[in-house]
């Protein structure tokens, strides 16, 4: 049979530490809110410059490349606006949350709740970054193939 016994009293240093981890935990969720919106709106930026960079083009039909490159061009074009689009929108989950009403049963208790809503935002932020990272490689991508794919 097992038997529990009370531990220790808590040191200061013990109550210290405990009052600074719900010091952190009461205001996580407003800090990952903020990174998200400044993440977003760099993002945001970075893509204008290079939607306006990618109107500096070689050819501006391209029809006039070689066959098959064309195409690559419009494969590349629909993957850049796939991962463009997930990235925004994992971006403005992650700083705006969840487009959903939680049933009040439901509700963790509060700082369970921002803990957990912290940590599906910095997953959903990590995840637009990369999105967006990819959108823009694959636009870069698609720009260079219609500079420097041989012509018809």
């Amino acid at each position: 049979m097992i038997r529990l016994r009370p531990g220790p009293p808590a040191t200061v240093a013990d109550l210290h530490r405990a009052q600074q981890v719900a010091g952190l935990l009461r205001g996580e969720l407003e800090r990952v809110r903020a990174a998200a919106v400044a993440w977003r709106n760099g993002l945001g930026g970075l893509l204008v410059a290079l939607v306006g960079f990618s109107l500096i083009r070689g050819r501006t039909d391209v029809s006039t490349l070689a066959s098959g490159w064309g195409a690559l061009v419009g494969v590349l074009l629909l993957a850049a606006l796939t991962a463009g689009v997930g990235g925004a929108l994992a971006l403005l989950r992650a700083a705006h949350g969840r487009l959903t009403v939680t049933p009040v049963a439901d509700l963790p208790p509060a700082p369970l709740g921002d803990h957990l809503e912290a940590l599906a935002a910095v997953r959903f932020l990590r995840a637009g970054v990369w999105l967006v990272l990819l959108c823009t490689a694959l636009l870069v991508a698609a720009v260079g193939v219609t500079w420097y794919a041989p012509g018809s």
